[in-house]
């Protein structure tokens, strides 16, 4: 039997629905941060296996939660596709040389580079109960190629917006590219364990409709198609944070088995908006999990109440912040469960 999380992916609700928060292993964690200061950066410790298994599996030795996630980085893949990869302290990840500097066939591809990852997902596996679903995860094609073509984040994406309306050309090459790479990794952590895949389109909001369609909806479609090929009783989340309106029309064309809500979306318009019967994750504002307070059982409780007639999964709209108190994660769990 699969546990509850993996069984409401595949689109069968539970009396209580199943939880798992993005980010939640992490630096509000004392146990994460102890292990960081022992064994350094943040990119040494996704590379490095058991550090990285050990990190996934800490929160759910805390709060039990129905889903142990990855514990990786979406900026992975542009690493093993060559470009350089380093994380910053209070600046976070810078890649070089940028796309708008070099053509992407200068890159010496080093696919080797996942090989722990996948080890991280065998060591976490074996060390979680089979209750416990394996939840794999990549960068959609558009957000990776936002840094890799600015070589860091921003507020608006305008190095790979503007490379889009300029080249599109070069755009759709550099997107096919990140596809291609992007299949045979969440394969990899499929063979390695993974039971789910999560799509993580962060900055999917930043695109006008008509791009929208084409950088974020199509290359998703691709990488869900190629999988479903492989591993067709595999499920897909999808989550294009941030895609409002347009959301439906992702659910509906790019075949992913469940979607992801940012909390910017009303939970009662997403479960009329999207079609029957697909799962939905997501939704609850992580400041609120940070802020705490009798606020945060009664929107619990909207968000429940308003997906009662489909499979649910409860979720943040974003990661978890780093600040957030224990306590506050602990009363969420009491809110939804009892």
């Amino acid at each position: 039997m699969p546990g509850p999380l993996l069984d409401t992916l595949k689109g069968h609700r539970q009396p209580v629905p199943p939880v798992w928060l993005m980010r939640q292993a992490g630096r509000y964690l004392p146990e994460y941060r102890e292990l960081r200061a022992d064994k350094g950066g943040f990119l040494e410790l996704v590379y490095d296996s058991e550090a990285a298994a050990e990190i996934t599996v800490q929160p759910l030795r805390r709060f039990g939660f129905d889903g142990a996630i990855l514990f990786s980085d979406i900026l992975i893949v542009p690493h093993a596709m060559g470009q350089g990869l380093q994380f910053l302290a209070g600046e976070g990840p810078h890649l070089s040389p940028t796309l708008l500097e070099v053509e992407l066939d200068s890159f010496t591809p080093a696919f080797e580079r996942f090989e722990p990852v996948y080890e991280t997902v065998r060591r976490t596996r074996a060390m979680i109960g089979p209750q416990v679903t394996m939840l794999g995860f990549a960068g959609s094609p558009w957000t990776v190629a936002t840094y890799m073509i600015a070589g860091q984040g921003s507020k608006d994406q305008g190095a790979a917006r503007l490379l889009a309306y300029r080249d599109p050309a070069r755009m759709q090459a550099i997107i096919d590219a990140i596809v291609e790479v992007s299949v045979v990794y969440l394969r990899g952590q499929i063979d390695a364990g993974a039971e789910a895949v999560q799509l993580f389109d962060s900055w999917a909001g930043s695109l006008a409709p008509d791009q929208f369609e084409k950088w974020v909806i199509a290359p998703n479609a691709a990488i869900t198609a190629k999988l479903k090929q492989s591993h067709p009783d595999t499920p897909v989340i999808g989550f294009p944070k941030g895609s409002g309106a347009k959301l439906p029309a992702y659910a509906r064309e790019t075949g992913v088995d469940a979607v992801g809500l940012d909390e910017t979306l009303d939970p009662a318009w997403a479960h009329a908006s999207l079609p029957a019967g697909m799962p939905v994750q997501g939704n609850f504002d992580p400041l609120l999990l940070e802020a705490g307070g009798p606020a945060m059982a009664a929107r619990v409780k909207t968000i429940v109440d308003a997906f009662e007639d489909r499979p649910h999964v409860f979720n943040l709209g974003h990661g978890i912040g780093q600040f957030t108190p224990i306590p506050h994660v602990e009363e969420l769990l009491r809110a939804l469960r009892g």
